[in-house]
């Protein structure tokens, strides 16, 4: 895949910066994105039929080309500021502009590797439930979804659920979701101080975090000591991590292992088909999701067909928590619906949309909402999450050797706890 470079052409008009974009084709994604390859989709201009709609703002872009006298205007920041303030408009925390240096770094972080703090964010709202707001106040504030395995913000001690006040000192408060995004990112071997509110702690505290450079190891797999069971935490949804997380799956079933605890904790999501492909490793047939368009219509994405684990007589117990998102959640409604696995844990994060991204050329790109996607019994479960069969309360000073969800797990599974303990 190619990205256009940083220079930003003088573009005489907006029906041009907005129709011609290369579009990364197939671009259905969660959180973190998802491409297929790149075309290219020119339109002539603005159509006819909206010419009146727009002569508002070409009668505003002439006036302060024409007549603005406080210094010189610069033609593309006015294109680049109108094209934001139309995805602001949507008011949907999951559609925005990007400039071309953040587009640039949001896809250095689709291929794996990127430079922050290494934490997905969302929005809840003031009773802390999950949220489509799009502009920061107090019933609309900034939450970790999840901070990624090994990153910067797990080691300084964020954890999903944790509420974003203020970046540096400074309040978030009138700012949108992505303003916000870009003051929390930043440079390897730079700091940033995040101020942040906790369930159970009665004051705001601030945690200092140095950024870094984020490799996600997605796929890890530890040995328990009964043999008998198996698990497998996956932490993001690439297509390599999907396919090694079938290798492991695989691999558990062809060691005779006939109980599975997958854990899904703290995983904000990927791409879509890697969704499908880790679903599929336990569903034989049938929907896995379904996606709604715009005009409305459903289409269902069948199991691949391809699974090493959709035999009845393998147990499957499903880890999930607030921090499970998007394709997390895909999966754990596949599994849910169709009886492959009980769910332990908490309810997930909630966000039940398909994002697209597309290339401006020259001129930064933009992810836009659309689809719905729904569990195979068409359920949607935006803004509410998926409930776990069993839920399980982890207590805020829990310590770093419990873990009473995956205890719960090995009951269900007729194991005893002490099966969390490395084989020698």
């Amino acid at each position: 895949m190619t990205v256009a470079g940083r220079r930003r052409p003088r573009l005489p008009a907006l029906a041009i910066a907005v129709a011609l974009v290369a579009v990364l084709a197939g671009g259905a994604l969660f959180m973190s994105g998802y491409t297929l390859g790149q075309r290219r989709v020119d339109q002539p201009g603005t159509p006819a039929s909206d010419d009146a709609a727009f002569e508002p703002f070409w009668n505003a872009y002439r006036q302060i080309v024409d007549r603005y006298a406080g210094g010189e205007i610069d033609r593309d920041k006015l294109i680049e500021g109108a094209i934001k303030g139309m995805f602001e408009a949507i008011g949907d925390p999951y559609s925005s502009y990007l400039s071309p240096e953040d587009f640039q770094a949001t896809l250095q972080g689709i291929s794996g590797q990127f430079e922050g703090i290494g934490a997905e964010i969302g929005t809840v709202d003031a009773a802390g439930e999950t949220s489509d707001c799009s502009m920061l106040a107090p019933d609309c504030q900034l939450v970790v979804v999840a901070p990624l395995d090994g990153s910067p913000a797990e080691k300084a001690g964020i954890r999903s659920g944790d509420v974003v006040v203020a970046v540096d000192g400074t309040t978030l408060d009138g700012l949108s979701i992505e303003d916000a995004r870009n003051r929390i990112r930043g440079r390897k071997g730079t700091q940033v101080t995040l101020t942040i509110r906790r369930e159970g702690q009665a004051d705001p505290s601030d945690i200092a975090i140095t950024r870094d450079v984020i490799v996600s190891r997605e796929v890890v797999e530890r040995d328990l000591a009964d043999g008998d069971v198996g698990y497998i935490r996956l932490a993001g949804f690439s297509e390599s991590g999907a396919s090694e997380f079938a290798r492991e799956v695989a691999e558990d079933v062809e060691a005779g292992r006939k109980k599975l605890i997958i854990d899904l904790r703290g995983n904000p999501g990927g791409y879509i088909t890697a969704a499908r492909k880790v679903a599929s490793e336990f569903v034989a047939e049938g929907p896995v999701f379904w996606q709604e368009d715009a005009t409305g219509n459903r289409r269902a994405t069948d199991a691949t067909g391809e699974g090493s684990a959709t035999g009845e007589d393998i147990e499957i117990v499903l880890l999930i928590d607030r921090g499970s998102a998007s394709a997390s959640e895909i999966v754990a409604g596949a599994l849910k619906d169709t009886g492959r696995a009980t769910l332990v844990g908490e309810t997930t994060f909630g966000k039940g949309t398909v994002q697209e991204w597309t290339q401006l050329d020259g001129a930064g790109g933009f992810r836009l909402t659309v689809a719905k996607w729904l569990t195979p019994n068409q359920t949607w479960i935006h803004t509410v999450g998926i409930d776990p069969d069993i839920p399980v309360e982890v207590p805020v000073d829990v310590g770093p050797d419990e873990d009473p969800a995956l205890d719960r797990a090995l009951e269900v599974l007729g194991e005893h706890a002490a099966a969390l303990q490395p084989a020698a």
